[in-house]
């Protein structure tokens, strides 16, 4: 990577040059380092020393075990570092420290800081971090990908059913090795145990795979243990270590089984999707298939089967099953070596495994520089806590319905430039670290953006363009480290300051706009949508303007051209959808393209949004018509009019709370209560409406989709037609005939 590189600052990439670690595991007094060499992996132990940071060293008072203590400097509550012999000592101070002061470790008020991850503590203290002096390509990394039979009478596989089980398991691995285990030459324990042998033989560094936690891993630990199998997938030899987890990102939670393997990192290339559309916003998908396409990775002749077919398939065309478990883990390979780069580059950064990486919030890993520079220096931790509360960015909408031509002008990352532009730190940073990495931070991703534009092959610019956008929502998440009220550093009266010079930056931008004769359409917290000047047409005069634009706001303060568009349908604030000069329609916020609702209403509101940018808003009507003779026929597949939920209790426990008034009645459950089949949590139910009338309700008039006869259809039809009908309803006013509305 050359230039995009800034090891030598320790503040960011740790004070420990030592190189070429690719995993870090307690073991005992110690923590075991493993190393990538070109001849294998090695290791060694190193040392480890675990501590407790303390307000007061009289909290351990009475403690039997053996520690040291050190003093910290500065003015922080935790002035006194407590170590210890081992990490069983620390945990026995813990719990001295929880019972003598009465506040457990994750209480805010908590007189003392505990670190509950041995491997961070370490890497925290030592400076040390993995990756360092390794490229990528370097990195040993295996996909799989297991395909499973299902009961009849059911719609999704479960491996608590004796009846289901795993048909084939495909693995791959970037040095050329390849294997399919196929269900009709093995038996299901023969398949594990292989397994196994290649993950022993071929010695990932990493195991990766799609939705890998919730179903994959989740699907053979079960099967495993039904069978009485260990899976001694560990560099030591050890099973690997499941617990319950939640990932988050933005406003998503995620509750999954992870699974730690000694010596080993796990990456499910779900998660890094999520993380991507953070800030993209442009996935509709986030299955495999649908990403491989997306990005250009899907191979011309990729075998696509359906999920109900898997059966089938291995019955009667096993060769086709096994191409197409086999393409599933190529493209899971893929899709990791294209978005995975920046969490590899964090984990070079950041004093976490590789696996914590990509899972920890990014408030949390910029708390980890603070907290290991001020240890590196002896200095004291401050406390979190304060008032979180203040206002917001400046949004606005002053235009409904088809407008055009449209531009999109933002200030490049506007926060951040805030913070360094105005010279804004936090008051408990005493040290002055936060504004310095925060700017080396900005400029590797402005390294990356340039790449992103400048490179010629298709497959290299999206793999800078997600990296650029990955440590966009880093540095971005700078200013959201500020107003958190859980992070030692954190500032809320800052936050509230950079927020106030935001709103004032982007009124000053829209009032030189409207001197200007543009006209604003929406604004988006750092930029604005607006419809040129009379005389302005091509993207040579837009740019030009939007540079006499920034030429106006202070220095440190850059205004780029985003976008430029025939077309905008704006909705509601932040709902809006853009047609390009490429004829490209992007669909953004989610009063546009809920995955909620069923597929025929997705696709006819995607075709009407299409005819109102085009200007052939006429045709609407008779797409209308079509849908709604589509539904009096009976023509759409059945899977178009359902809808698909996961269980998320037993349906025991559902039963229980609706007869105590503690939830509402739901459909899915009431299939799995009426079935013959024993349903459990995590299974999944796709249904349709039946009875007749409009109103009728959806949990007494519901059948599963796999009890759906084509050749006697009872679907709900006015149900159905209801809700076509109130979904245009709310595009009423934007038909033709409708003005549009500008305030």
């Amino acid at each position: 990577m050359g230039a995009l590189q800034f090891e030598e600052n320790e503040i960011l990439f740790g004070f420990d040059k030592t190189s070429r670690i690719v995993a870090a595991e307690l073991a005992g007094r110690f923590v075991r380092l493993f190393f990538r060499t070109p001849h294998g992996v090695t290791f060694h132990d190193d040392p480890f020393h675990p501590f407790i940071l303390l307000e007061d060293p009289e909290l351990l008072a009475g403690f039997t075990g053996t520690f040291t203590s050190k003093t910290l400097t500065g003015q922080g509550a935790y002035r006194c570092m407590a170590t210890f012999a081992d990490w069983h000592s620390c945990l026995a101070a813990r719990d001295f420290l929880a019972h003598r002061t009465g506040r457990t470790p994750s209480a805010p008020d908590a007189p003392y800081l505990f670190i509950s991850d041995p491997v961070h503590q370490h890497l925290l203290i030592t400076g040390k971090t993995l990756f360092k002096g390794l490229e990528f390509s370097e990195l040993h990394r295996l996909a799989l990908d297991i395909e499973t039979d299902c009961a009849a009478g059911y719609e999704f596989s479960n491996p608590q059913r004796e009846e289901d089980r795993i048909l084939s398991i495909a693995v791959m691995d970037e040095q050329g090795f390849s294997e399919v285990l196929f269900g009709r030459e093995l038996s299901e324990l023969a398949m594990l145990e292989r397994l196994t042998e290649i993950i022993r033989e071929r010695d990932p560094d990493v195991i990766e795979g799609h939705n890998l936690y919730r179903f994959d891993l989740e699907y053979i630990r079960v099967r495993a243990a039904r069978l009485g199998l260990k899976l001694p997938w560990g560099r030591d030899g050890s099973e690997p270590r499941v617990h319950s987890s939640r990932f988050s990102i933005a406003e998503r939670s995620i509750d999954y089984p992870r699974w730690d393997i000694f010596g080993r990192q796990i990456i499910d290339t779900y998660f890094l999707l999520q993380i991507y559309d953070v800030s993209a916003r442009e996935m509709e998908s986030y299955g495999l298939k649908q990403a491989a396409r997306h990005f250009g990775l899907a191979a011309p002749d990729r075998v696509y089967l359906e999920g109900k077919q898997i059966s089938r398939y291995y019955r009667e065309d096993p060769a086709a099953l096994r191409q197409y478990n086999l393409d599933d883990v190529r493209e899971t390979l893929a899709l990791s070596r294209l978005l995975s780069y920046s969490a590899f580059l964090q984990t070079r950064i950041f004093p976490y495994s590789y696996q914590n990486s990509v899972i920890r919030g990014n408030a949390t890993k910029i708390n980890a520089l603070f907290l290991r520079e001020y240890l590196r220096r002896g200095v004291a931790i401050p406390k979190a806590g304060g008032d979180g509360s203040f206002e917001g960015g400046y949004a606005d909408i002053f235009a409904y319905g088809v407008v055009g031509p449209v531009v999109h002008c933002d200030v490049a990352s506007l926060y951040p430039s805030i913070l360094l532009a105005y010279q804004l730190n936090p008051a408990k940073d005493t040290l002055g670290l936060f504004l310095p990495l925060l700017r080396d931070l900005r400029e590797f991703r402005l390294a990356a953006k340039k790449r992103a534009r400048d490179e010629s092959d298709q497959h290299r610019r999206d793999y800078y363009q997600a990296l650029q956008q990955a440590f966009k929502v880093l540095i971005n998440s700078f200013y959201g480290y500020l107003g958190t009220t859980l992070h030692n550093f954190s500032d809320p009266l800052v936050a509230a300051e950079v927020t106030r010079i935001g709103r004032d930056l982007i009124k000053q931008m829209l009032h030189w706009l409207e001197e200007h004769k543009a006209r604003a359409v929406e604004i988006d917290t750092d930029g604005i949508y607006f419809i040129p000047p009379a005389g302005i047409s091509t993207a040579a005069e837009e740019e030009q303007l939007i540079r006499e634009l920034s030429a106006e706001l202070p220095p440190g303060i850059e205004v780029e051209m985003d976008g430029r568009y025939r077309a905008m349908f704006s909705y509601k604030m932040k709902n809006y959808a853009l047609l390009g000069h490429d004829g490209r329609v992007t669909i953004k916020g989610s009063g546009l393209k809920s995955r909620g609702i069923e597929k025929y209403l997705r696709d006819f509101m995607e075709e009407m949004i299409r005819l109102l940018l085009d200007g052939t808003g006429e045709k609407i009507d008779a797409v209308y018509q079509d849908y709604q003779q589509r539904l009096r026929g009976h023509t759409f597949e059945i899977s178009w009019l359902a809808k698909t939920e996961t269980l998320s209790e037993s349906p025991a426990n559902y039963q229980q709370k609706v007869r105590q008034g503690k939830r509402n009645a739901g459909a899915a459950y009431e299939i799995a209560l009426r079935s013959s089949h024993q349903y459990r949590a995590g299974d999944q139910i796709s249904y349709y409406i039946t009875g007749r009338g409009k109103g009728v309700t959806a949990y007494e008039n519901c059948r599963p989709v796999s009890a759906y006869d084509p050749a006697r259809p009872d679907e709900n039809v006015e149900f159905y037609l209801a809700k076509l009908q109130e979904l245009r309803g709310k595009f009423a006013r934007f038909l033709p005939g409708e003005k549009t509305l500008f305030d």
